[in-house]
């Protein structure tokens, strides 16, 4: 099973961490990862911002950062660290009312968007790519009950 490590530094705001922590197991699961463990950070925009300039470039916030652990062809049913995936609270915030939907809602898309950046997929590579990367969240999403 994957070990999940929590932090957030923008409390009173999305789910409580032991429910993100369960969420991001299930979603491990659904993916049929083994044995790993991935770090989930839970911020706000300010320092969701200084991430996004600092490893891409960017200088505005953005919903969601997933910071792999290794990099090229990975065997992800042994154990290792599986990275870091980072949401800004008050991005999905507003996400959430721009779509219509709850916080939570919006946090587990964006936590099954970060996991599949972990793995490996990456909707910016193309138009292929894209599609092959939503294709991915929209199983792991209806798995959830969405």
């Amino acid at each position: 099973m994957v070990q999940v490590q929590v932090l957030r530094r923008r409390t009173g705001k999305g789910p409580a961490t032991s429910k993100l922590r369960q969420k991001a197991k299930r979603i491990a699961d659904i993916l049929g990862l083994g044995e790993g463990e991935i770090s989930l950070l839970v911020t706000g925009d300010r320092e969701m911002h200084q991430l996004n300039r600092q490893y891409r470039c960017k200088d505005k916030p953005t919903d969601v950062l997933s910071f792999p652990q290794a990099e090229g062809e990975i065997d992800y049913s042994k154990p290792g660290m599986l990275g870091d995936v980072v949401i800004s609270v008050d991005t999905a915030g507003r996400q959430a009312v721009e779509k219509g939907h709850s916080l939570e809602k919006e946090m587990d898309i964006l936590l099954v968007h970060g996991f599949l950046h972990l793995l490996g997929f990456d909707h910016e590579r193309g138009p292929k790519d894209a599609r092959a990367m939503h294709k991915k969240e929209r199983e792991v999403l209806k798995s959830l009950g969405y």
